[in-house]
């Protein structure tokens, strides 16, 4: 039986955590959800793809979303690294492109851990860091009936244990919930109820 998610949502504070899989944007936006105040959201200016401020609306107010567009990865690490320390902003997310190197992700911890402020990294699979707090695999579930159910499995936990959830966006609510996973529904058939 997975951990209680409450133990590891929302991140600790004061550090730096990465996801990946196709699913952690919508991640990134629950992490948003969580808080209040602005949101430094770093990207690379090669990158076609852009933070849809309508899509980010389901999540928190866009009003509270900042973009930086950075030249390349080194000064994405840069932005961030210094925004993160400086603590003007809750929360620093920096969309990485290429393997972030251990010195590179120690200095974003202790930089995070510096100005009081969470950082999340989202990355390609594969590439993390040995730094990062936590590190989330986060992918889409198909349900007909709800396309914001995903699967967060937490892959790398320096303070305890991992786990894997189903969860799904409640857009009205801007809540997270936990839901059972497909087959294990009271109802469905294999399931107590």
């Amino acid at each position: 039986m997975p951990a209680d998610l409450s133990a590891h949502f929302p991140l600790r504070k004061s550090r730096v955590h990465e996801a990946c899989g196709p699913g952690a944007p919508g991640f990134a936006g629950a992490v948003c959800a969580q808080g209040s105040g602005p949101v430094l959201w770093v990207v690379e200016a090669w990158r076609h793809e852009q933070v849809n401020p309508v899509a980010f609306g389901a999540f928190a107010d866009p009003a509270r979303l900042l973009v930086a567009r950075a030249g390349d990865q080194r000064e994405a690490l840069a932005v961030a690294e210094v925004a993160l320390g400086d603590g003007a902003v809750p929360l620093v997310i920096v969309e990485l492109g290429a393997p972030l190197s251990l010195k590179a992700g120690r200095r974003l911890q202790l930089a995070a851990k510096s100005g009081g402020t969470t950082g999340l990294c989202l990355i390609p699979e594969g590439m993390g860091s040995n730094a990062a707090e936590t590190r989330w695999h986060c992918t889409p579930v198909f349900d007909a009936s709800d396309s914001t159910r995903m699967r967060w499995e937490l892959i790398k936990n320096k303070s305890g244990t991992l786990g894997v959830w189903d969860v799904r966006w409640d857009a009205a609510a801007r809540r997270l919930d936990v839901v059972p996973p497909a087959g294990k529904r009271p109802g469905s058939q294999g399931a107590p109820g």
